[in-house]
């Protein structure tokens, strides 16, 4: 048995050693199951347990919730108007000079005999419908009256345009309807009246007319006729019945819209203004902040809840009301002590301070004592003391004027400015020594050529026409305003170029070279506010609810303090005032950057600091920005004016998160308000960088390959010494330096890295950081009234001729 055995063959030392399989970082099903010998951690179990889960649960919850979001939308509607919630407002908009909105109001006013008819001390009129178990806040705009519109639109619920069967929409209904898709438009009911005196041949033309017009801007939407009671009704079962858009503005914030105004004077100057609506939004607490749009924040002292004086069913309330005149007088007294809801808190507040008082005594420094004195007498000796090679026979004075071979710069920079006589004197000393240095042997390279370099200058000077060099600088600048480069500077002739230009700076690569945005700030930084995440911030304050206050859809009357006189004096009687309630921090000043993009029909250029009015969110404020570019860098180049396209303004002005909606309006000298832009607000931060660029400019005087001799960019030799770190670049894309300086006139000579043209110019760019000016006015006049949109300047040599 033993020899039919047969042995097993092993493998000897020169064994070939296959390469195992290269997977990469990934396992084997069977491999992590032998790792993890049968531990799950709880993330794979919360996985598995959701993959187990059969399709038949994940459809049931995709039912759920579309169910639950059908039913909110559809509580929503139910409750619109009804007698828990704010009335629908409808804002009635005339978008044709000659149709008026009392003739579309009392349409809708008599349609319904059930209905009762309101109309409050500011002219809003209030209709109950029965029959819809609705009622309606009917507010019309003034044809002209541009700010009113606005102000209604950021509160209404609907919008009645009202069209002329004649001539559809004008010129200046199409710049209301521009304003409120920037601003945003809530949802919108298509109307027009007088179609009944049409011929009848002539009526399907103008239907069609009239669609055309509703068609340009609204696709989907009809356009309804107000002549019969039936066509009125169904018009307002239409506003009520409608879909209605989410404006994220109004969303958030509590808002009204005033039914009743009073103003109790208890100072020469201001007052308490006592503003009575419906809350709508959110709740409204008295210990937050109020704005008045045109005339600032402002603080509440209390909040009452009288009773609502428009019901759906003014009977039962009659009813109430004659059982309430029997009760005795205590509990009359106990009814008036609960309609006070809320008194303001002093403790829980919320301040009116926008700005950070800063302390002048924040940066200062001690006074250093008697020992650090002496210590500093002492060091500042020591770094007196430097050890040069200099000739033979050279005085200690005449050492501390010669500049080291390496280069070394003095510290004193008025000891570099070497007048004439000294320069005189330094020559002589120069030639004497001569014959010294050759004897010696020890020659020094970098020493002899500065004095070669020295004496050469004499004879590069004499060569030069100083009147020819006029005449030519002369003809070089009418060439430089005809090609109208906008960043291009002229190098003063008759100061020095370091000092004018000494705020500026050299960059490497604008987009890729360091700029600390905390660096040199103006003054007016310490008056601002600054978030550390204003992200976060922004998504904790939209997300916090509001426990206390009056809930929507109560009728309130709101005491706000300290309220100008001039408010009253400024109004005019039929005009709605609006009341926003603000959310926390947005009364505090910041450094804003808004997104905007020109209007199309506005061409005319409009020049940074150029004073403008904002209209953000529900602000209206006057402001001079400063304009940029809109790019991914860390540093953004500064626009002296607003063309076309889109462009970033950074002002000084309160808080707003965002969303928020941006117009800005050019003031003209008659008074008029024209839109030269919109857009949103694009972040709240004053790290932004905004750079603004000069370029220096220069002719290439002698080429030799890439050397070249480039003239009329400076005019003396400290101004190049001075600027000769910076690179230089050229129209046609060359990059080089600053070599060296010849003579005292300004010429230098720069290497490249290619040869340059004899067409090419020489350019240096110089950069330095922006900052907007403290010129925020909460206070803007209302416009006067007009019938016309602006007429903008369309000619563009004219703009030229402005602008250059």
């Amino acid at each position: 048995m033993a020899a039919d055995t047969q042995e097993r063959h092993r493998a000897g030392a020169f064994k070939q050693q296959n390469k195992s399989h290269k997977h990469g970082r990934h396992k084997t099903k069977g491999e992590v199951d032998k790792q993890a010998k049968g531990r799950v951690s709880v993330k794979v179990l919360s996985k598995k347990v959701k993959k187990i889960t059969s399709k038949l649960n994940r459809r049931n919850q995709a039912n759920q919730v579309r169910q639950q979001k059908r039913e909110e939308a559809i509580a929503q509607k139910r409750n619109r108007g009804t007698q828990g919630s704010p009335p629908h407002l409808v804002a009635i908009v005339p978008l044709c000079e000659g149709v008026y909105a009392e003739s579309i109001l009392d349409a809708l006013k008599t349609c319904d005999d059930t209905a009762t008819v309101h109309t409050s001390d500011l002219g809003l009129t209030h209709v109950s419908v029965p029959r819809f178990k609705q009622r309606f806040s009917f507010v019309s705009a003034d044809y002209g009256d541009l700010n009113a519109l606005l102000d209604v639109a950021k509160i209404a619920d609907s919008l009645l345009l009202v069209y002329s069967p004649e001539y559809g929409v004008d010129e200046y209904g199409e710049y209301c309807l521009a304003c409120l898709f920037a601003q945003g438009m809530p949802a919108a009911v298509h109307v027009t009246q007088g179609l009944k005196d049409v011929p009848s041949k002539k009526l399907a033309d103008v239907k069609r007319g009239l669609q055309k017009h509703v068609e340009r801007r609204f696709p989907k939407e009809k356009c309804h006729c107000v002549d019969t009671d039936q066509e009125a009704i169904l018009v307002l079962r239409h506003i009520g019945n409608q879909k209605l858009k989410k404006i994220s503005l109004r969303e958030f914030r509590p808002h009204l819209i005033a039914e009743k105004v009073e103003f109790e004077s208890e100072q020469d100057y201001e007052g308490t203004l006592k503003v009575s609506g419906y809350i709508r939004g959110q709740m409204l607490s008295v210990n937050s902040l109020v704005h008045l749009p045109g005339w600032g924040d402002f603080q509440m002292k209390q909040i009452d809840a009288p009773d609502d004086p428009y019901p759906i069913h003014p009977r039962n309330e009659k009813k109430k009301r004659k059982d309430s005149l029997n009760t005795d007088e205590e509990s009359m007294t106990m009814e008036e002590d609960i309609k006070v809801l809320e008194v303001a808190n002093p403790a829980r507040q919320e301040t009116l301070q926008s700005e950070v008082i800063p302390d002048p005594m924040e940066g200062e420094q001690t006074w250093p004592t008697e020992e650090e004195l002496k210590q500093a007498k002492l060091d500042f000796h020591e770094k007196q003391k430097v050890v040069k090679k200099v000739p033979k026979g050279t005085s200690e004075y005449q050492a501390a004027w010669i500049v080291d071979s390496e280069g070394e710069q003095t510290e004193d920079s008025e000891a570099s400015e070497v007048d004439e006589d000294m320069a005189a004197t330094s020559e002589e000393d120069s030639d004497d020594n001569e014959g010294n240095r050759s004897v010696a042997g020890t020659e020094d390279m970098e020493y002899d050529n500065v004095s070669v370099t020295f004496r050469d200058g004499e004879k590069y000077d004499a060569t030069i026409d100083v009147d020819e060099e006029e005449k030519m600088l002369a003809k070089y600048k009418e060439a430089r305003v005809d090609e109208m480069f906008p960043d291009e500077v002229d190098t003063p002739a008759d100061a020095p170029a370091r000092i004018r230009f000494q705020r500026y700076r050299g960059l490497k690569s604008f987009r890729t070279s360091p700029w600390d945005p905390k660096e040199n700030l103006p003054a007016d930084y310490a008056r601002i506010f600054n978030f550390q995440n204003f992200r976060s911030t922004r998504k904790r304050v939209l997300a916090a609810d509001c426990d206390e206050g009056a809930m929507p859809g109560w009728y309130v009357t709101l005491h706000i303090a300290n309220v100008p006189r001039a408010f009253m004096d400024s109004y005019t009687s039929g005009s709605p005032v609006a009341v926003f309630g603000m959310l926390p921090h947005e009364q505090k000043m910041s450094v804003v950057n808004f997104l905007l993009k020109r209007y199309p029909g506005s061409t005319e250029p409009i020049k940074s600091k150029e004073r403008l009015i904002f209209h953000v969110g529900y602000r209206r404020f006057a402001a001079c920005p400063v304009f940029s570019q809109h790019t991914n860098g860390d540093k953004h180049k500064f626009e002296r004016f607003f063309r076309s396209g889109i462009a970033v303004a950074t002002v000084y002005s309160p808080i707003m998160f965002p969303p928020a909606s941006v117009l800005v309006f050019k003031e003209q000298e008659n008074g008029d308000q024209d839109l030269v832009a919109t857009g949103s607000i694009l972040s709240v931060s004053p790290d932004r960088v905004v750079t603004k660029r000069i370029v220096l400019s220069g002719h290439p005087f002698k080429i030799n390959r890439k050397l070249v001799v480039v003239r009329y960019m400076f005019f003396n030799r400290e101004d190049i010494m001075w600027f000769k770190p910076v690179e230089l670049r050229s129209k046609h894309g060359r990059r080089g330096h600053i070599k060296e300086a010849l003579g005292t006139h300004g010429h230098m000579k720069c290497l490249f890295d290619g040869q340059l043209k004899s067409q090419d110019t020489v350019l240096l760019n110089l950069y330095k950081r922006m900052f907007p000016k403290w010129t925020y006015d909460p206070r803007v006049p209302r416009p006067p009234n007009r019938t016309a949109g602006p007429e903008y300047n369309t000619n563009k040599e004219e703009i030229i001729s402005e602008l250059f």
